[in-house]
């Protein structure tokens, strides 16, 4: 009997070694890891290309004349009705083609939020930012069939665009940034305005008459500010469409004077001026490569 348990207990024991080591020699079923891919990397240096539009918002050239010279109280009416008929505003509005580029570099500075600072440039194209009037206006002597002709044309445009701004954004999706941004707007700057004014048949002996061209030129400096959306569709190229107002400020700018002579002697002389305002509105879709300069690669652990 004992030695029937005996040879049991060993029958049992090479059964479980054989199985174990038959077990370690099958090939192992175990699901490989979950590739878990690199979150999108924002942060680093960029670089791309701009188009769209731009419109003013501020439309008017403003022009005003007033007397400087006045010889005698009798010729007061006639330098009221020469600076009345020389004081106005023009609607020089009109869209432009806009078109350039921009560098920039971001961080990342969270999961969510995203701090940078972006330059671009920008030319101007195709603008009709002309305007003009001719009118026909009262003299002191309308009863003697003399009437005042006064006639402006003015015209404004940008020539280029520029801006140096930060940007401050929040990541909706790790592919898409929502982002306010605002600060140094710059471009060139050009205004004329042609000023006309004179008695058609006037009185023998006097001679009414005022024509020239005062133009205005300069790079300007102001500020803009706007927002926009970004997507990063593919792992280091996005589209952006964004929004921006520019303000440059307020040029003026001589323009001509208008004197009434009486042969030799000067009556009246009035000089006229014109004023614009450089500001509008940009709306335009831009491509930016991103090269993600000093970022470390993400390396996933199982």
């Amino acid at each position: 009997m004992t030695r029937k348990v005996f040879f049991a207990g060993v029958a049992m024991t090479l059964a479980l070694v054989t199985g174990s080591a038959l077990a370690a020699d099958l090939p192992s079923y175990k699901a490989p890891p979950a590739y878990i891919p690199p979150p999108p990397m924002w942060t680093g240096f960029h670089v791309g290309l701009n188009a769209g539009g731009s419109w003013a918002a501020s439309t008017a050239t403003s022009f005003a004349s007033a007397p400087f010279f006045i010889n005698g109280a009798d010729n007061v009416p006639w330098a009221a009705a020469m600076a009345i008929a020389g004081t106005g505003s023009l609607s020089t509005n009109g869209a432009a083609f806009i078109g350039g580029g921009q560098l920039g570099y971001d961080w990342q500075f969270n999961a969510n939020f995203l701090a940078g600072i972006e330059a671009d440039i920008q030319g101007l194209a195709g603008a009709n930012n002309n305007a003009a009037s001719v009118m026909l206006s009262p003299t002191p002597l309308s009863a003697a069939g003399l009437n005042l002709l006064t006639s402006v044309a003015s015209g404004k445009s940008l020539d280029f665009l520029g801006t140096v701004r930060g940007r401050l954004g929040y990541l909706i999706t790790p592919t898409l940034l929502a982002y306010a941004t605002g600060g140094l707007a710059y471009g060139q700057a050009t205004a004329t305005t042609n000023f006309y004014q004179h008695v058609p048949n006037d009185t023998p002996g006097f001679l009414l008459l005022g024509a020239s061209q005062g133009r205005y030129a300069q790079t300007r400096v102001g500020w803009t500010a706007g927002g926009g959306l970004e997507w990063l569709f593919w792992p280091q190229w996005s589209a952006k469409l964004e929004y921006l107002f520019y303000d440059l400020g307020a040029a003026s700018y001589p323009v001509a004077v208008a004197a009434d002579w009486q042969l030799t002697n000067l009556l009246v002389a009035n000089a006229t001026q014109a004023r614009a305002r450089f500001d509008g509105h940009v709306v335009r879709a831009g491509v930016n490569y991103h090269f993600n300069w000093g970022v470390a690669p993400i390396v996933a652990k199982f």
